[in-house]
């Protein structure tokens, strides 16, 4: 098993080639394939071509990658173990136009995306990624050089309380756009192709890129500052949740080489699915989002692939677990009338298990026993996480995931600090623990 050491550096190499969460998933692909799996297309016949081995599907930021056995399983014993994550981040959204003018400035226009913490953004070098789609369905990964800022007024121009700051999101969040070279033809020229991703996209790929080319875009902030490893702390953007994504990803490429080298038992009677959604940080509620159907239509194919009586997805998913995987809230020192006195979650101690009585969060008494059975298995330590009754709660995909499939769910997450900021704090004895209990619940230790 890869050290701690090793981890930390490899993950920082993710996140860092991961601005957005078409990033990620081209970065996924990528390891993926590198461990021998197949990329499906949803649009093609699975029946007669899948046999045993590893495989992946794409949908847009989104990608649900599996085992399969050699042999078919047997319907009546056969279980899921499902790893649930997502892609997005909170961040600057750019807007159809791109660009206005203001005064002697070309400003970016942008939405907010999620709820990140705004003014973690101001007075950062940003750049933008994302995607771009040319007329013939071709999709091109963006990722610009730093090329707006967010600048804040100085104090002496601010009347009253200068420490009291307010934020306008149509006013105060307009970036100002610092290069010297058209917008479009930045985004253009920063543009490489990956391909198509849609039934009705084209194959063909193309060379270059024009401005005039782009019909569609999705293009979001990143801050250009790399991560950092400060004593035992990791500091980056995008932590909330490629920390997730990245650990589960590494455990299943470890149960693809157990699985090659006939050191796991797991696919005896369990399928390993390594899920990272997308559109968490704006609910869900999309095609590639947990409350979408591309969880649910991925798994009835898979199961379909050995049994085709009515009963079996249903009975299947009833004996199955799904471990959703978010980051959650670390104590912080300076705030700590905002925690549980009696469950301080602290960074540095283990894996949360994320519990509320609303259901704001999946886990019950369970699927718990299930997750500790496996953080005992991989020797990761967990530790509880309920909030502060007079605070109100979070939520994640678990509780979406579990209303929508009906499958016995738990929810964890390491703690963070700065949760939502632009650049997010760690403990580098956590991000390794999560690897361990994903590894854990696949039998890949």
């Amino acid at each position: 098993m890869v050290t701690q050491r090793e981890y930390v550096a490899d993950f920082a190499g993710f996140i860092e080639a991961s601005p957005t969460s078409y990033h990620a998933v081209s970065r996924i692909a990528s390891r993926l394939d590198a461990c021998g799996f197949t990329r499906l297309r949803e649009e093609d016949a699975w029946l007669e071509s899948v046999r045993g081995g590893g495989f992946y599907v794409i949908r847009g930021g989104a990608v649900i990658a599996f085992m399969l056995p050699e042999e078919k399983m047997d319907a009546s014993r056969a279980t899921l173990r499902i790893i649930g994550s997502h892609t997005d981040s909170p961040c600057l959204k750019v807007k159809p136009e791109g660009v206005s003018f203001h005064g002697a400035f070309t400003q970016v226009d942008v939405e907010v995306y999620g709820g990140p913490l705004l003014n973690s953004w101001l007075n950062r070098d940003m750049g933008i990624a994302g995607r771009v789609v040319d007329m013939d369905g071709n999709v091109h990964l963006v990722k610009t050089p730093a090329c707006m800022v967010l600048p804040q007024l100085a104090p002496h121009l601010i009347g009253g309380n200068r420490d009291k700051l307010e934020i306008n999101r149509q006013k105060d969040i307009h970036p100002v756009y610092t290069r010297s070279e058209d917008f479009w033809d930045l985004i253009a020229g920063s543009a490489q192709p990956v391909g198509v991703q849609g039934s009705n996209a084209s194959e063909i790929k193309v060379d270059g890129l024009r401005a005039s080319d782009i019909a569609g875009h999705d293009l979001h902030s990143y801050c250009v500052e790399p991560p950092h490893v400060n004593g035992s702390y990791f500091s980056s953007g995008r932590q909330d949740n490629l920390v997730s994504v990245f650990a589960s990803m590494r455990a299943m490429e470890d149960c693809a080489r157990s699985l090659a080298e006939g050191t796991t038992a797991i696919m005896d009677t369990a399928i390993p699915l390594f899920v990272a959604f997308d559109h968490e940080e704006v609910g869900s509620g999309t095609s590639s989002g947990a409350c979408g159907p591309f969880l649910e239509s991925i798994l009835r194919r898979i199961i379909g692939l050995w049994s085709q009586g009515e009963e079996a997805y249903e009975r299947i998913c009833a004996r199955s677990l799904c471990v959703s995987a978010d980051t959650g809230h670390s104590l912080n020192p300076n705030y700590p009338e905002h925690y549980d006195p009696d469950h301080p979650p602290v960074a540095g101690e283990g894996v949360l298990i994320k519990i509320n009585a609303l259901q704001r969060y999946a886990s019950d008494a369970y699927g718990i026993a299930m997750l500790r059975k496996f953080a005992q298995s991989a020797g990761a330590k967990l530790q509880s996480f309920v909030s502060n009754n007079a605070i109100p709660c979070g939520t994640t995909t678990g509780p979406l995931t579990a209303t929508r499939l009906g499958i016995p769910t738990v929810d964890v997450g390491i703690p963070l600090l700065s949760m939502h900021s632009a650049r997010e704090i760690s403990h580098v004895d956590d991000l390794y623990t999560m690897y361990r209990l994903c590894a854990g619940v696949w039998g890949s230790m």
